[in-house]
């Protein structure tokens, strides 16, 4: 099962962090790595959030007793706070993008499969048909401390924020409505991230 890694964190020295965010080119020989990419949320002045594929559990396990912790030390100190997720991937389509906004959705306990349908049915035929969108990945793991609820992590991606804007001016109102999303949330936040390009492996 593909996984997508979720990384957030809080950076305290942005000129460093991003300097060693650009230093993880070594990951392209990685076995079973599939890409990353990340950006500066435009919500939170100093927040970033790295995004990485992989093959499966057994890839990712072999690079974190491997390599990850010589990597990771180029930005050690940069940050305050950092936090993982992983997520199983349903849909990994995201293409190069300007900005990518963020979905991190909490589904009430047996709708996790309606919300699945929505997004193959409503939400990404519905974005796929709008100026500027390049793609979208999405995948589920279980809602930390609350048995029997799923959560999703849904990235779209956009080539500018103008793109993105006439998207929830014109489109997403409608989108929302069809998709039935307003019964499938338990609760939903998000971000909007700048990506970076020099992040991108």
């Amino acid at each position: 099962m593909t996984l997508i890694k979720w990384v957030t964190c809080a950076v305290t020295d942005t000129d460093r962090f991003h300097t060693g965010q650009s230093g993880w080119g070594e990951l392209r020989a990685r076995p079973g790595f599939l890409g990353q990419s990340g950006g500066w949320s435009r919500n939170t002045p100093g927040y970033a959030h790295v995004f990485g594929l992989w093959h499966d559990h057994a890839a990712y396990r072999a690079f974190m007793a491997g390599p990850h912790d010589r990597l990771a030390a180029a930005q050690a100190g940069t940050y305050r706070s950092i936090e993982t997720r992983l997520f199983e991937a349903i849909e990994t389509d995201l293409t190069a993008a300007g900005l990518v906004r963020l979905a991190h959705c909490r589904v009430h306990p047996g709708l996790d499969h309606d919300f699945v349908r929505a997004q193959q049915t409503v939400w990404t035929p519905g974005m796929a048909a709008a100026p500027g969108f390049r793609g979208c990945s999405y995948g589920t793991a279980d809602a930390p401390g609350r048995p029997g609820q799923i959560e999703f992590l849904v990235l779209s991606g956009w080539a500018s924020a103008a793109d993105h804007d006439l998207y929830r001016r014109d489109r997403f109102p409608g989108l929302y409505r069809r998709s039935g999303a307003a019964g499938h949330l338990a609760a939903i936040d998000g971000d909007l991230i700048d990506t970076v390009p020099e992040w991108t492996v």
